[in-house]
């Protein structure tokens, strides 16, 4: 007869394949090989409430290897969470709460979307940054509000992946001591076994980050699994749990072949694999009654873990009132008025590179936002992303409130995104924008997920000058805005840069990213707050009705406005529009849009130093977009706009032409 332990792993296990199998699509050998490794953490260790899932000192769970996900998801539904057995049997259908990969606000219980492989890994670098930030805020003698653990769920693909590096290595020196891997070490991948490709000392790998490394030999050993995570619990760093498993275990023909990654095993090996582990071949999705009585029981203490906390909470309100009243603050996506109405957000009176006034902006912004927080990657000088007096985030200092992420800007993209999904914070993080490049995977999970991380990016066009094409961004600006949920804004003086920042930290269902000058910049008359609309007329035109719109972003505006004046002395009625945004832009009303863009106005110029791509859609069918078709080179930064053909003259000239045709 099986133990309580047995029958619940293997009915986490048929759980999943069957799941697989009625899809036709999916993974089972990772929860066929790791059941009883999750099973050991999800029984005893893990601390959550199913029926309160969003409650704030629970235990984060992160399946790195997402695309194991029906091992997670079994574990949800035999855990009490919302997550009723028909969504089980509509595993990766349309609609259904059980995607093949993880996703974050479809699942109840799911943390972070996960499925390219070390994006959990580093997202759950980013909550256990978030939990040490706020104990550190919060907790005080007798009342550690803030107590609990990330775990991480990963495999061979997630250790070879250059984003479990970097975060791995952040997380290390950091000593994130409630950050903790469980590792399933199966030694196999998609093509073959890791001999063909990851013969490293994985473990030594990470001791040398300095992070504590334990080995379970046995993978169906329960007990040895709970027995390191307690020791885990103990350390004073992050810790490996590197557990031996076998892939697609119990399966007579796919145990430990690469064959039992990614297909259904099929009905006739199903049949053979329940033989092998002694489950009933009918029904299928079978729970026995004794599964069911054990989980509740689990429920039960979940429950009364929580109702501890909740009442300590009461008392800490009581005891610590100001405290208490700054949880809520911190918890809240509110901006708070008196920013708001911070006359010093718009007080910029002389020529600034974007960068500069961002800097400028996140000082005021912090003495309203004791929660913001982030850093760079290793660039703060030149980013101006340090927040002054407001110390960094040390092991030695977990108040600080700036990040050295060190040259690892795909770990910090990932890791912004951890920090804010576990709430209590608002991130941010910045680098140059030709290095946003590194980071893509990160943006595109950040929109997918809804994020609200704010990405900073500088130097943003050939201004940048010397450092030459390798440094210049010119296709990035097309790319960023080809990703679905995510607000690029790219302003072009230090007022509409408080604008774009004051968007970024409103917004609660995605990220935002601001593109900046590293050039200096003239301050413009009339910018201001209608950034916020994502386009506006920053120059009406003055001879009658528009001849010709000008339309540019960032530091082109200020070329269209010279641009503009000359020919308005030409006797042409020429307005400028400033497009801020395009996503901001097309959120407004189609009254809105059509006032600045009018239908009737068929002559437009379009003006940008960066691939012009994406903008036929604001030039219209007669108008002209002045872009960047190739790369950079290296020469100062003015020089180069003028010999690529960033000038007043040519944007006259060719106006001319349009008006003349």
């Amino acid at each position: 007869m099986q133990s309580i332990d047995e029958l619940c792993v293997n009915t986490i296990r048929f759980l999943s394949v069957e799941a697989i199998e009625k899809a036709k699509s999916g993974h089972p050998g990772l929860p066929l090989g790791g059941a009883a490794m999750a099973y050991a953490l999800w029984s005893g260790q893990l601390k959550h409430d199913p029926a309160v899932p969003d409650w704030p000192d629970r235990d984060r769970f992160v399946l790195s290897a997402g695309h194991g996900s029906m091992l997670l998801y079994a574990l949800l539904h035999l855990s009490g969470y919302d997550l009723p057995l028909e969504e089980i049997k509509s595993f990766r259908q349309w609609g259904s709460r059980t995607p093949g990969h993880p996703e974050y606000g479809v699942t109840p219980g799911v943390e972070v979307t996960t499925g390219p492989l070390g994006q959990g890994f580093a997202a759950a670098v980013g909550m256990a940054i978030a939990e040490v930030r706020l104990a550190a805020e919060f907790n005080r003698p007798g009342y550690a509000v803030v107590d609990h653990y990330t775990y991480i769920y990963a495999g061979d693909g997630c250790m070879m992946e250059g984003i479990t590096s970097e975060a791995a290595s952040l997380a290390g020196h950091l000593k994130l001591n409630k950050l903790i891997c469980l590792y399933d070490d199966n030694r196999i991948t998609i093509d073959g076994t890791t001999e063909i490709t990851f013969t490293e000392d994985v473990g030594k790998r990470f001791e040398a980050y300095g992070w504590q490394v334990l080995r379970v030999e046995q993978g169906n050993d329960t007990g040895a699994v709970a027995e390191a995570i307690e020791k885990a619990r103990r350390s004073e760093r992050p810790t490996l749990i590197a557990v031996r498993t076998e892939i697609g275990y119990g399966s007579p023909q796919k145990q430990g072949r690469p064959e039992a990654h990614g297909a259904p095993l099929g009905e006739e090996e199903i049949r053979r694999t329940k033989e092998n582990l002694g489950w009933p071949l009918e029904p299928s999705f079978l729970v026995p009654d004794k599964v069911k009585t054990h989980f509740a029981g689990i429920r039960k203490k979940l429950a009364a873990q929580r109702g501890s906390w909740d009442r300590l909470m009461e008392a800490y309100r009581l005891e610590y009132p100001e405290l208490a009243s700054r949880w809520e603050s911190w918890h809240s996506r509110q901006l708070p008025e008196a920013l708001l109405d911070d006359p010093a957000l718009w007080s910029f009176e002389k020529p600034v590179a974007t960068r500069v006034a961002s800097g400028e902006v996140l000082q005021v912004l912090a003495k309203h936002l004791p929660n913001l927080i982030g850093g760079s990657a290793d660039l703060k000088g030149s980013t101006g992303s340090y927040l002054r007096e407001r110390g960094d985030f040390q092991a030695v200092n977990p108040q600080g409130s700036n990040i050295a992420f060190g040259v690892r800007e795909h770990a910090m993209g990932t890791i912004l995104a951890g920090m804010a999904l576990h709430g209590g914070l608002r991130p941010f993080g910045s680098t140059f924008f030709v290095f946003s490049d590194y980071m893509k995977p990160s943006l595109r999970l950040a929109a997918l997920m809804g994020a609200p991380v704010i990405f900073v990016f500088t130097h943003d066009s050939i201004a940048v000058g010397e450092d030459g094409p390798t440094h210049q961004p010119v296709e990035q600006l097309a790319g960023l805005r080809a990703i679905p949920d995510l607000d690029l804004l790219r302003p072009a003086d230090g007022r509409e840069t408080a604008a774009a920042w004051l968007h970024a930290l409103s917004r609660t269902g995605g990220p935002t990213a601001l593109v900046l000058t590293r050039q200096g910049l003239p301050l413009l008359p009339g910018s201001g707050r209608e950034a916020l609309k994502g386009a506006y007329v920053i120059s009406p035109e003055n001879n009658g009705p528009a001849d010709l719109i000008i339309i540019a972003s960032g530091s082109e505006v200020s070329l269209a406005l010279q641009a503009g004046a000359l020919l308005e002395e030409r006797g042409f009625s020429v307005r400028v529009v400033s497009m801020v945004s395009w996503e901001l832009f097309e959120r407004q009303e189609e009254s809105y849009r059509k006032q600045i863009l009018p239908d009737a106005v068929e002559n437009r110029l379009v003006v940008e130093a960066a691939s012009p791509m994406g903008w036929e859609r604001y030039a219209g069918r007669r108008g002209c977009i002045i872009g960047l078709t190739g790369f950079g080179a290296s020469a100062p930064g003015a020089f180069l706009m003028e010999k690529m053909g960033f000038t007043v003259d040519r944007l006259v000239r060719r106006a001319e032409e349009m008006l003349e045709r």
